[in-house]
């Protein structure tokens, strides 16, 4: 089966360690090319100016996106302005306006826009869904707690505006929330915590409609907690792994003890969704992280240094 060329945009942690070995495992896929001001993948042609690959590289037609999201539209719309599919990392961009103009864009021009949500492609996301389907949530609390210098080591944007802080990887939990859960919930209240010298929040309380709350936080050091407990009328669900293992009242019913495998099954998506000129832009957990960000108590904490 001939394999459709891609190429990278953004050579940094996040692709090297989950873009570039989902691509090299994928019956789907070709990486062809890799824009990048100073990254690279041994044994693929390498950019660094994005309008001089786009040139000279007309028989590659799918870009994927990994830079962060504030730089994302510009690359974004060139690229479908060019006539290529495009692929974003998540969060989709910097605001929702900006996607929902590359979403009409490339609805405008028959072309693919995907925003991808990784942690919905976890092992026992999937199973979770189906067995809340139909039940009665009573209520549900997220605990999101990780080490933001194990997984972004040095990475001043992250604070920066537009870097969303602790919403980096809190938005994975609301994008596995907005899938699971049977009917919409809206936020009511947030606390957000914020680093005297930057201008994200490093940890988050927040208080949603329907009895559902989450705590999210980016110093937790040693072990990480990513878990979802939801409480029905018929019985206890968590999700833990980030939604790689269900748990039914206690009991691991489902999914694997890992959180590999994500991207593989988003490359999959792309390839479908490009085969069939469609797009999938669901925007709900940027909408909870937006609405946070509008309606959340601000909280000066200690000063915070990788």
């Amino acid at each position: 089966m001939t394999r459709t060329k891609v190429a990278l945009v953004g050579i940094g942690k996040i692709a090297l360690d989950q873009h570039v070995p989902a691509l090299k495992a994928s019956p789907d896929w070709e990486l062809a090319a890799t824009i990048s001001r100073s990254g690279k993948v041994d044994g693929i042609p390498a950019y660094t100016d994005f309008a001089t690959f786009l040139a000279e590289c007309r028989d590659v037609p799918v870009v994927s996106l990994c830079m962060p999201p504030v730089p994302r539209y510009a690359y974004a719309e060139a690229a479908l302005l060019s006539g290529r599919h495009v692929m974003l990392e998540k969060p989709p961009g910097a605001t929702l306006a900006e996607v929902h103009s590359l979403e009409g864009l490339a609805k405008a021009n028959g072309l693919t826009l995907y925003a991808t949500w990784h942690s919905r492609m976890a092992h026992a996301v999937a199973p979770a869904k189906a067995w809340l389907a139909d039940k009665i949530v009573q209520k549900a609390h997220i605990t999101w707690r990780e080490d933001v210098r194990k997984w972004h080591p040095g990475q001043d944007w992250v604070f920066q505006p537009g870097g969303m802080g602790v919403f980096d990887p809190g938005i994975n939990a609301l994008s596995i929330l907005t899938e699971i859960l049977p009917r919409p919930i809206h936020l009511t209240r947030a606390t957000l915590e914020f680093p005297a010298n930057r201008q994200t929040p490093i940890a988050a309380g927040l208080i949603f409609s329907g009895n559902v709350t989450a705590d999210f936080d980016w110093r937790q050091e040693g072990p990480q907690t990513w878990d979802i407990e939801v409480t029905t009328d018929e019985g206890q669900l968590a999700l833990r792994m980030g939604g790689n293992v269900l748990e039914i009242d206690g009991k691991p019913v489902a999914g694997e003890n890992t959180i590999m495998g994500e991207y593989s099954a988003l490359y999959a998506r792309m390839a479908d969704l490009v085969r069939s000129r469609t797009s999938d832009v669901d925007l709900s957990p940027m909408v909870h992280v937006a609405d946070a960000l509008t309606l959340g108590e601000r909280i000066t904490t200690d000063a915070f240094d990788f």
